[in-house]
């Protein structure tokens, strides 16, 4: 067993998940992967299961009754991992808009050099995106320029979705208490992280827009994180113990 653990949030997913699967398989390091499918009914659940053969020990899945979220997607992840006893966990879409090649530098920042978050940032050395409407990237952008100006973390990139956890990260927050699902889910969880003064490093990568299969993203995911974030901070000034409790 590896002691980190690859999350893959799913949902039809069949044109992406079994190749995601293979490149994080034949990295140099080990890592293991944790695909939670919400019932797709492409597939998906199927070619996982043909690679939890093929990858016997290192491949798990955990099927969900249905679109039940992101948020709660990861959420089912680290209970899951915290349970089975990985001490790094990281977040990973199913498309290759991240690169699997970049595993290993967030791993390698949490266990070798004490982060207690890496995030693949996508701000951290300019606009890092590609094949993103222009539009996508200025929303993108500014939303984590709002984050920022809103929370005061020095994040270049608060909405990311590719993330390193060092377990005692998971540990300290009440997963239970997590309010978001969507987008804003990542903004909270950053900032909780960063509320407990946890070390959070970002490092540069270029994300990649999908090539094969469907965006799940729409305009109310980024409604939840206007005004989300904006509750967080309230939270954090008017009811601190209730906040992170």
């Amino acid at each position: 067993m590896s002691d980190v653990l690859v999350i893959i949030p799913t949902y039809n997913e069949i044109e992406n998940i079994s190749n995601i699967i293979d490149a994080v398989m034949n990295l140099p390091e080990r890592f293991d992967v944790l695909v939670i499918d919400d019932a797709s009914p492409d597939g998906t659940q199927d070619a996982v299961r043909t690679k939890m053969t093929q990858y016997s020990g290192r491949v798990f899945l955990e099927c969900r009754t249905g679109k039940l979220g992101l948020g709660t997607a990861y959420i089912h992840g680290f209970k899951w991992a915290l349970d089975k006893g990985y001490d790094y966990v990281i977040e990973m879409d199913a498309d290759f808009s991240h690169n699997p090649n970049d595993l290993p530098r967030l791993y390698e920042e949490c266990k070798l050099n004490d982060a207690d978050m890496a995030i693949g940032s996508r701000y951290i050395t300019g606009v890092n995106v590609v094949n993103w409407p222009m539009g996508r990237v200025l929303m993108s952008y500014f939303a984590s320029a709002y984050v920022r100006f809103v929370t005061r973390m020095k994040l270049r990139d608060s909405t990311a979705g590719f993330v390193c956890y060092r377990r005692r990260v998971l540990e300290a927050i009440n997963l239970d208490k997590i309010k978001f699902k969507g987008y804003a889910f990542q903004i909270e969880m950053k900032f909780k992280t960063h509320f407990l003064k946890f070390k959070i490093v970002e490092v540069p990568i270029v994300f990649v827009n999908r090539q094969l299969g469907t965006s799940k993203m729409n305009s109310s995911i980024f409604g939840e994180a206007l005004f989300g974030v904006l509750s967080l901070k309230l939270n954090s000034i008017f009811n601190k113990k209730k906040f992170i409790e």
